[in-house]
């Protein structure tokens, strides 16, 4: 799974999300990418069933890049443990998405395969996405 290697604070407050994404949120280095419509917490896990989801559906074509990292720690107290007596450890990281965010790009595949494999790694994310094209107005509609 992702997180960072060494952080500055191992706890943090959980913050707001609101506004529209003002970095990340151009396709960059592949042809096709997935966009956020959302905010939301994605978790390392869900990122990674993304990924599988998405290299599985290529079989072997073509480069996929993930361009969101989990930086942001969760933490969560044991069960049955009485209130009080400070926060609880970390849990698990999740990147913080905002709409406009590209999320993941693919390259070196046919459109249509890029649109199924997106429309996989949709299924696997708790945001609404969307599917877009380099140097294009973003697609509209839910699904790929």
């Amino acid at each position: 799974m992702l997180m960072p290697k060494r952080v500055k604070r191992r706890r943090v407050h959980r913050g707001r999300m609101k506004g529209v994404a003002t970095k990340g949120n151009t396709i960059t280095y592949g042809t096709y990418g997935l966009v956020s419509q959302e905010c939301g917490w994605i978790t390392s896990n869900q990122i990674e069933a993304a990924r599988i989801a998405m290299t599985r559906s290529i079989k072997r074509g073509g480069k996929v890049y993930i361009k969101i990292f989990p930086h942001k720690p969760v933490t969560k107290k044991p069960a049955e443990v009485r209130m009080g007596s400070g926060k609880g450890a970390p849990e698990y990281w999740v990147a913080v998405v905002k709409p406009g965010r590209v999320m993941f790009e693919i390259e070196g595949v046919s459109e249509a395969a890029a649109r199924e494999a997106m429309r996989l790694a949709m299924h696997k994310l708790p945001v609404k996405c969307k599917f877009a094209i380099k140097d294009q107005e973003v697609v509209e509609g839910g699904e790929a």
